[in-house]
């Protein structure tokens, strides 16, 4: 973005008052900035969860920098390969025999054949019609000892249908194979992250001993595979209900759609769909009760250390970021803004309770590109949640964590609030810890 030196640039189109936005969409889609924060999971860290595979991506150099970046990053680029495409690949029309002969070289050089692959096709096999049940086929004839899964990265897509990350997560748990379900096992998809074990979810299924079977939590292919053994599917991440509704159709299971929720009587409400699904008792009203004390008491502590410091908060956190700013504005903390470029359709409700009882709070976008140069950071110190809300706001206090990780129901707002307190008392290095590809994951850096 050019402007002129010394001019001054208005927030217009980049913040908005959430009185005078329109839902689900309070910006306009246009030129897009990508900001240094990047502790969100990408392709390449969310396909790494599977066990014992290797990825290839085929493509151009010019689009093979960032995934191969990342793996580097994470200390995992021998598990990462490459076939590049050049253009003469796309004039002379054989993009399948340079897929096919890319991978096949790849393979072979290697001493031991992963138990997967992850393929990664890309932009230009679509843009050429490239047929890719053949590419597959042939590849699947070639090596019958390894499971080649379809993967796409194709961001061109994104804006319309599935995008890239929520065809992946499918992807991954296309290996499953059908089976007699056990009776006593749960499996949980979607998520980069396992639940807490003092979720909800995890203490309840405990309680009556299920077992719990989580991708994230798998270290060998076979524990992946194992998890078609589930009863129940269950999803809590947004990006990954297509996936589960998606393997749960396939094998004849059935399934539970329970994402993450900062309000009470959803998470009631989930929590019954839970035990009725499974035929468990419910838990009681005094259990309930005691639940939702403990959440209240949490919070008045936090509102008591924090008092009026302001609070901005983002999407990154956690996939309901409205419903958190609710949650904490009718417990008193001072809300000021927060960090989105969009709103889901699960957040309907909390916008328009926002607009009714909070229209000052502002809505700033992360990726309209006036966000490259507005001024960042506020007049006095604030409390951030999220690694967004940091970056722009300048805080040194943030609670340092992203999509949810882990966090679930009851014990999903407790633990909130205690990383609000810790997050109040002690001072991170933001510039330093925003950068870091893959919150979570190790890092070379």
């Amino acid at each position: 973005m050019l402007r002129r030196v010394g001019e001054t640039v208005d927030s217009k189109d980049a913040v908005v008052k959430i009185k005078d936005a329109s839902f689900p969409t309070p910006f306009v889609s246009a030129l897009e900035y990508n900001s240094p924060v990047h502790g969100n999971w990408n392709i390449v860290h969310t396909g790494m969860q599977v066990p014992e595979s290797i990825q290839i991506y085929v493509c151009a150099d010019n689009c093979m920098r960032g995934v191969v970046l990342t793996a580097a990053e994470m200390n995992a680029a021998d598990r990462f390969s490459f076939v590049l495409v050049e253009e003469q690949n796309l004039l002379s029309g054989n993009l399948e025999d340079i897929t096919i002969e890319g991978v096949t070289d790849v393979l072979n050089k290697r001493k031991d054949h992963p138990e997967a692959v992850l393929l990664f096709t890309v932009c230009l096999h679509h843009f050429v019609g490239s047929n890719l049940n053949y590419i597959y086929r042939e590849l699947e004839h070639r090596f019958p000892d390894i499971c080649f899964i379809r993967c796409y990265m194709d961001p061109i897509m994104q804006k319309h249908g599935l995008t890239p990350d929520q065809k992946l997560r499918k992807a991954m748990y296309d290996p499953l194979l059908g089976c007699e379900p056990d009776a006593k096992t749960v499996s949980v998809f979607g998520s980069d992250f396992v639940l807490d074990e003092n979720s909800d979810m995890k203490r309840l299924l405990k309680r009556y001993g299920y077992k719990v079977l989580e991708l994230p939590g798998c270290k060998t292919w076979q524990e992946l595979l194992d998890m078609s053994r589930g009863c129940l599917f269950i999803d809590c991440y947004p990006a990954g209900k297509y996936g589960m509704e998606a393997q749960a159709g396939r094998l004849g299971r059935k399934s539970l759609y329970l994402p993450g929720s900062f309000d009470y009587d959803e998470i009631r409400k989930q929590l019954k769909q839970l035990t009725d699904a499974l035929g468990l008792p419910e838990l009681t009203e005094d259990e309930l009760a005691r639940e939702q004390e403990s959440c209240e008491e949490a919070l008045a502590k936090a509102k008591n250390l924090i008092g009026d410091m302001p609070v901005t908060l983002d999407y990154l956190y956690h996939p309901r970021p409205l419903g958190l700013a609710k949650l904490l504005l009718t417990h008193g903390f001072c809300v000021k803004a927060v960090y989105l470029d969009s709103i889901s359709p699960e957040e309907k409700a909390d916008f328009f309770w926002l607009q009714e009882h909070a229209p000052e709070l502002e809505l700033i976008a992360t990726i309209q590109v006036k966000m490259r140069v507005l001024p960042r950071g506020a007049s006095g110190e604030v409390l951030a949640i999220g690694q967004k809300a940091a970056y722009f706001g300048r805080s040194r206090h943030f609670v340092n964590l992203v999509q949810g990780e882990g966090l679930y129901g009851f014990d999903g707002i407790r633990r909130t609030a205690e990383l609000m307190m810790d997050a109040y008392l002690n001072e991170k290095d933001t510039e330093k810890l925003v950068v870091q590809k893959g919150w979570g994951c190790e890092c070379c850096l």
